[in-house]
């Protein structure tokens, strides 16, 4: 599989990672729908299942290389290293037009989750009572999630381990947002915020030769946090993977009509107009995270006038769904290829 591979599809590989990691960080959208446009999520799914009690003995026994084909080392690498890159880059610039171009990002991605109900409805043929029920099961499911109230923060480590759990279904269930469920249960800014700016400058410290933040408490527990956290994120990946794989072997029909249904209920997360609701404090001041920028908390949503500025957003939507038709042709294209 992997010498198929040429310079431009690992080039394209890193950058759908780029993509599911910045909308991995988005409350409301999936990067597992990236994965599923894209036309490698069944591969993605299936190489993480390979992580499994072989694997580990391939690797206990210093078999690296055959572990490394085993796993399908090239695909899954070449990904992570995407959504490794995205964290600490594309996630900051997402950050700033979230904070800036607020109406206009989601738009953009409420287009593309439009574009991707389009797509994988015509991709599926198996309709029949069963898939409509689980369609509509997981419309209600989705929709129901986008108006939960939000629990508070907690750092207990138990708890951030569920949270890294949770957190991953994102990636490997498509419209099930895990960046919601961790706003939703008050850690999204514990864990993809504070903590992750914690890791970026205790190396920043580390390249300067300056490690007094060993002595920071404050520090040190965030960095306890995240890696907790991670810990939690690859039990969930490797997990639901397994649990995935054996649904989509024994009831993918049922399994894709559920996703679509996802999908459409993941809609009222990113419906675009919406106003904000930041976390405040008794006195009506907003409280900050590390970076210095509000809390959200959650969101009221509303429809808009028609105006100059809804028409704008109107445009980003149709651009929105563009990429994910482009997405779907050059996943086409490389599934041809194989």
């Amino acid at each position: 599989m992997e010498s198929t591979r040429t310079l431009s599809d690992k080039i394209f590989l890193v950058l759908k990672g780029l993509g599911m990691g910045a909308a991995n960080k988005v409350p409301g959208v999936s990067g597992g729908v990236v994965a599923f446009v894209s036309g490698f999520y069944e591969e993605f799914i299936y190489s993480l299942q390979k992580i499994n009690g072989k694997a580990f003995k391939l690797l206990i026994n210093g078999r690296f290389k055959s572990f490394y084909q085993y796993v399908n080392g090239k695909f899954l690498g070449l990904l992570f290293l995407g959504m490794i890159i995205s964290y600490f880059s594309v996630s900051k610039i997402l950050d700033y037009l979230i904070e800036n171009y607020e109406l206009y990002v989601w738009s953009v991605f409420f287009g593309m989750i439009i574009g991707s109900i389009f797509y994988i409805s015509k991709e599926f043929k198996d309709w029949n009572y069963k898939t409509y029920t689980a369609i509509i099961i997981g419309s209600i499911l989705g929709i129901s999630i986008s108006f939960l109230e939000p629990a508070t923060e907690n750092d207990n480590l138990w708890f951030v381990f569920f949270c890294g759990i949770i957190s991953v279904s994102g990636m490997t269930l498509p419209g099930f947002s895990g960046s919601f469920i961790l706003m939703l249960i008050g850690n999204y800014v514990l864990l993809l915020v504070d903590s992750v700016n914690a890791l970026s400058d205790s190396f920043m410290d580390i390249i300067r030769g300056d490690f007094s933040f060993i002595h920071d408490p404050a520090r040190i527990n965030l960095l306890k946090v995240l890696c907790v956290f991670t810990l939690g994120s690859v039990t969930g990946l490797v997990t639901f993977s397994h649990l995935l794989s054996y649904i989509l072997k024994h009831y993918k029909s049922i399994t894709m009509a559920s996703i679509i249904g996802f999908i459409i209920g993941s809609l009222g997360v990113v419906w675009p107009w919406k106003k904000t609701i930041f976390k405040t404090l008794s006195n009506g001041e907003f409280v900050l995270d590390s970076t210095g920028s509000k809390i959200i908390t959650n969101y009221t949503r509303y429809i808009p006038d028609f105006n100059t500025e809804t028409l704008f957003a109107i445009g980003f939507i149709i651009l929105g769904i563009a990429i994910v038709l482009a997405l779907e042709l050059y996943g086409q294209k490389t599934r041809r290829m194989k």
